[in-house]
């Protein structure tokens, strides 16, 4: 069996917080990629209770963590629409991978129609293919 726990590394995305009720945008927190080849967002939804919210994900990059720009779809592994997310996915997991170069990339999470009821939402920056093996655990 192949050992994925040492070649992993975990940096909060979306921590858990009380329900989003008002269709603000969710920003993520930023993912350092230094020493890491591979990244992949993963998300998990709560109990979504909005009749018919849908919300889209975009994930942007940067050099310097300050100013940011849209990934482009050549550098996805997967598309921002599948990592989507609409009113009758709860409890449900979406993920986005990154084959790009830069060194940060963050996430937004924004309704694309109005939310008025509660999103639940969580997520984590998984970074795999490091340049020094086994990651700390847990992670620094």
């Amino acid at each position: 069996m192949k050992d994925l726990m040492n070649n992993i590394h975990l940096q909060p995305a979306f921590a858990p917080k009380a329900a989003v009720t008002d269709g603000t945008a969710q920003v993520s927190a930023s993912c350092n990629r230094q020493n890491y080849e591979s990244v992949v967002l993963a998300l998990i939804t709560g109990t979504l209770t909005d009749a018919d919210a849908v919300w889209s994900v975009l994930l942007e990059e940067s050099d310097d963590d300050s100013t940011y720009t849209a990934v482009a779809d050549a550098d996805l592994i997967g598309t921002e629409a599948l990592a989507g997310f609409a009113f009758g996915d709860d409890g449900e997991c979406r993920k986005i991978g990154y084959r790009g170069t830069k060194k940060y990339l963050r996430a937004t999470i924004d309704d694309t129609t109005a939310n008025t009821g509660n999103l639940f939402l969580a997520g984590v920056w998984i970074l795999g293919n490091p340049r020094h093996a086994p990651t700390a655990n847990p992670p620094a």
